[in-house]
């Protein structure tokens, strides 16, 4: 059952008032449901009032994202960061969620489960704040921890001029099937929403030989809640720190023009607004002749693919070699035959020209980048 209602502003009390609030009432009683979710973000009184009222467990929308993020969460990194956004959302619920505030983290609520009840630790009501304010703090800890060696890890790859991508989109848009073709890298992929929270970063090619990065972040939503947009933060630097935004549309969903929009407000706010973007209409095997027309017109520079059958995939490599950064160091060596890992180091980070194998060693024109260079300056040779 659902209820929809069209109101200027929330009811300060009961977020959808006193007679929406009896209607409810009226229909939980008639299907014998346990659970209420909102779609809306409720102030911890309201959420209190609410539960008063229809005398079930009353889930918001941030409740039940937490949720789905916990059954999702493997890594260390990810159940930390998923806590510490179920740690500051509940914060200001303890008084509001009574006296029955007992969970357990993947657990369930005792005598209860079900929706909003995967919690980030055993806590009660009487629990001291300053024991979950402590929680926090120390999450906060180990999450900037994480995320020191996240970015340590990012230096080695500038380090090495290796270019970086990074997939980002709508949730269950098709990002990891996507990762899937494009470096064959068997990445789990899955039907849900929010099925994929750690970032999965794989190596790739273009079509002429270069490596990069292809990194698969977390799914975005609309009016995704802070909490995990703040949570998340050091993941999500992985999309902030790319030379190329890989956009993944769902071409086949009611409002993709909306996911678009709902995905750029984030990016925004993780301040990846300026990463070069393309979209990248996704599902196309699943449209109508019609539809794809009318977001033809929408979105002309996007690139269609169907990641399930591969078709647009060969496409979409050309347009990542055309859009990552371009060495810029025109070079013209002979590499001694004992020297071969430079060679392969050009093929890999630069661009190979022409290559011919004569007496002292493999004679190479090519265009690389500033370190690279420095390193076969005592190899170069003439030209003329």
């Amino acid at each position: 059952e659902g209820v929809m209602q069209r109101r200027d502003k929330p009811d300060a009390a009961t977020y959808v008032g006193s007679g929406k609030a009896a209607e409810i009432r009226e229909i939980v009683a008639s299907t014998g449901a346990d659970t209420v979710i909102c779609d809306g973000e409720l102030t911890p009184g309201q959420l209190n009032q609410l539960e008063k009222i229809l005398k079930v467990k009353v889930v918001d929308r941030t409740a039940l994202i937490l949720d789905i993020f916990a059954q999702h969460a493997s890594s260390r990194e990810g159940k930390a960061q998923v806590e510490l956004a179920q740690m500051q959302y509940m914060l200001p619920r303890l008084r509001g969620w009574g006296e029955s505030l007992s969970r357990q983290a993947g657990g369930r609520v005792a005598g209860g489960g079900g929706i909003g009840t995967r919690g980030p630790g055993e806590t009660k009501i009487e629990t001291d704040r300053r024991r979950i304010r402590s929680r926090v703090s120390k999450l906060r800890r180990e999450i900037a921890g994480m995320a020191t060696a996240r970015a340590t890890q990012r230096s080695s790859r500038d380090r090495h001029a290796v270019p970086s991508v990074a997939i980002a989109g709508y949730t269950n848009a098709g990002k990891s099937s996507l990762l899937n073709q494009l470096t064959g890298a068997g990445v789990l992929v899955q039907d849900a929403l929010f099925a994929t929270l750690d970032p999965t970063v794989r190596r790739s090619q273009t079509p002429d030989g270069r490596e990069y990065t292809l990194t698969d972040t977390v799914g975005f939503v609309r009016h995704l809640p802070h909490q995990l947009v703040d949570a998340f933060r050091s993941t999500l630097e992985e999309v902030a720190a790319a030379d190329l935004l890989l956009h993944v549309v769902d071409g086949s969903d009611p409002d993709p023009l909306g996911q678009i929009d709902a995905v750029r407000v984030v990016l925004g706010e993780i301040d990846a607004a300026a990463v070069p973007e393309l979209i990248v209409v996704n599902k196309v095997d699943l449209m109508s002749e019609e539809d794809v027309l009318t977001l033809r017109q929408a979105l002309p520079g996007a690139v269609w693919v169907s990641a399930h059958s591969g078709a647009g995939i060969e496409g979409l490599r050309e347009l990542i070699a055309a859009r990552l950064p371009h060495p810029e160091v025109d070079v013209e060596v002979l590499v001694p035959y004992d020297r071969g890992d430079l060679v392969a180091r050009m093929h890999r980070d630069g661009e190979v020209l022409s290559e011919k194998h004569e007496d002292s060693g493999t004679r190479l024109s090519a265009r690389v980048d500033g370190a690279l260079a420095a390193t076969l300056e005592e190899f170069a040779v003439l030209v003329g």
